[in-house]
């Protein structure tokens, strides 16, 4: 592909890039929208905010009896050994990414063979996101 080609490509690829972004942010937008008159739509019924009164009732009732339950030395540990493994499987993620792209640089190849024989192809998932300068 010539220098000329390529440069069009990308400026092709980056006006797709600007205007499913634009359109992303139009959508976004329309949904608060729709979300916002659904909500009105849901306090204007006597009933639904009824009902909603009675589930707000509750759910504090729960959540109080959930808090005594968890001041359980038993619960109080389960919870300190889910908080645990939650980090080392944060941890164990970052690792194995950066560890898929040191294996696809020196590769060459996104594809990989577990232990089991399965092969696995390695995938990135890219997101536009604003510069924060």
């Amino acid at each position: 592909m010539s220098e000329e080609n390529k440069a069009q490509t990308l400026l092709t690829i980056e006006s797709m890039i600007n205007n499913t972004n634009s359109r992303l942010e139009t959508l976004s937008k329309e949904i608060k929208e729709h979300k916002s008159m659904l909500g009105s739509i849901l306090e204007n019924s006597d009933e639904y905010q009824q009902l909603q009164e009675e589930v707000q009732k509750q759910s504090k009732l729960r959540n109080i009896a959930k808090q005594k339950v968890l001041t359980n030395q038993a619960a109080s540990k389960a919870m300190e050994d889910i908080k645990d493994l939650q980090l080392q499987i944060k941890e164990a993620k970052t690792a194995l990414s950066d560890y898929l792209a040191q294996f696809v640089n020196l590769s060459g190849t996104n594809q990989i063979e577990g232990p089991d024989g399965v092969l696995r192809q390695i995938v990135y998932t890219a997101k536009l996101v604003k510069n924060k300068n």
